[in-house]
């Protein structure tokens, strides 16, 4: 089953220290460098990546503006909506398929009941990171985590509910 990502722009950029500073000094600094690291992500990890930001300050047009930029679609909501009624429409359309990233609350709530995967800004940065890092080292992220096998049992089994399996096994694969 391939993973669409869908990601509250802004809130990711002002989650994150270095994006942050850069929305500071100008608010097309942030979204470009957003852009930059999720095209690098996209390219080593290859899932499908949408954007969403507010488009309150873009010029005005009749429906939502969509754009692929280093094949990320981007996505600006049209005036009068908010991004968080994009993102929630997006994660309802998209299901089980759907990996919605966000620190908001309200969209947390809606996805996750929609059965789409939630992950907040801070831990994808993180993944975000992780990708960076193993790009300019040049190895395998999963050979590091490899399963051993072993037959010694460590504690009563204790299964997660079905939801909860299928959100940790999405989140594995970012």
């Amino acid at each position: 089953m391939a993973i669409h990502i869908i990601i509250d722009g802004y809130n990711l950029i002002r989650q994150s220290d270095t994006l942050a500073a850069l929305d500071q000094q100008d608010i097309e600094f942030g979204r470009h460098a957003l852009i930059d690291r999720l095209a690098a992500y996209k390219k080593l990890r290859g899932h499908k990546i949408t954007v969403v930001f507010d488009g309150h300050g873009t010029p005005p047009v009749m429906g939502v503006r969509r754009e692929r930029i280093k094949g990320i679609e981007v996505v600006f909501s049209r005036r009068g909506e908010t991004a968080d009624a994009v993102i929630i429409r997006m994660a309802a359309k998209e299901r089980e398929r759907g990996v919605v990233v966000t620190s908001d609350r309200e969209i947390l709530r809606a996805a996750s009941s929609q059965m789409a995967t939630v992950i907040d800004s801070p831990a994808f940065e993180e993944k975000l990171e992780m990708a960076e890092y193993f790009t300019l080292k040049g190895g395998e992220e999963e050979s590091s985590r490899a399963w051993i096998p072993t037959t010694r049992k460590k504690g009563p089994r204790k299964r997660l509910p079905r939801k909860a399996r299928r959100s940790r096994r999405k989140t594995r694969h970012l």
